[in-house]
């Protein structure tokens, strides 16, 4: 059996829009909203924690639906997928306050509000895996970064805690779109998936490990697109100097 490509676009498009919608609401939120104060440094973590609750829900509630939606096609004799809790209170304090102490905050808070969103999507499928021993596999999208083709390049393998990272995920990080597929027969293959593709990539690289590795590919990425990624955080950086002109500080979640 094949996972069609168009199956694992609508799903990851799914995925992408839930947490672009959390992260321009919370940068429409801080264009609106004094958070130089105590009061309104505690105001937007309540937001913040508000929006990575909801949205949160939201990218489980895919992800189960797609766990659910291979495991029937597949004919996989196990329960129903659960979907994983969503980032705590005291998390998302840490994530507003750790922001704050950069001059770009509104776009650092933001994004790490959207990364949080994610990683309840990609813990509720990995969670679920682990559960059922089945196999799993990362699928890169869009301008794949070199960790992520790293771990991509590893094919597919069996589910276990020691993908966990402090009981979560490890995979995520702002601005990414790769994604845990998952399968229980050996034979299933996802067309937007051929590991042996980003192996290549790895192996043509230059160092004589893993993490040298993507450095190389890393280094190469950024001297073929420079002027493209400058351009960006110029553009980043002008959008939010005047948002970013009060002096803001961390406040006290617990």
């Amino acid at each position: 059996m094949t996972i069609s490509k168009k199956v694992w676009t609508n799903y990851i498009n799914g995925l992408a829009k839930v947490s672009d919608t959390a992260k321009a609401k919370v940068l429409e939120y801080i264009s609106k909203h004094d958070v130089s104060t105590d009061e309104g440094r505690k105001a937007l973590i309540d937001y913040c924690y508000g929006i990575s609750t909801k949205y949160g829900e939201a990218a489980s509630a895919f992800a189960c639906q797609m766990y659910d939606a291979v495991s029937m096609a597949e004919g996989a004799d196990v329960e129903p997928a659960e979907p994983a809790e969503v980032a705590s209170y005291n998390e998302v304090g840490k994530a507003v306050n750790g922001a704050l102490k950069n001059i770009l905050y509104a776009e650092i808070c933001a994004t790490s509000i959207s990364r949080l969103v994610k990683r309840t999507g990609q813990d509720t499928t990995l969670n679920n895996a682990i559960r059922d021993v089945v196999y799993i596999a990362w699928i890169p999208s869009g301008d794949t970064c070199p960790y992520c083709l790293g771990i991509a390049a590893e094919g597919w393998q069996r589910a276990s805690t020691k993908m966990l990272d402090g009981g979560h995920a490890e995979h995520i990080h702002g601005n990414c779109n790769c994604a845990f597929s998952i399968k229980h027969n050996k034979d299933t293959s996802y067309s937007s998936y051929q590991p042996e593709e980003y192996q290549e990539i790895f192996d043509e690289a230059e160092g004589s490990t893993k993490r040298a590795k993507m450095n190389s590919i890393r280094r190469t990425e950024y001297a073929k697109n420079r002027e493209k990624i400058l351009d960006q955080k110029a553009t980043v950086y002008e959008k939010h100097k005047e948002l970013n002109s009060s002096e803001v500080t961390e406040v006290n979640v617990d």
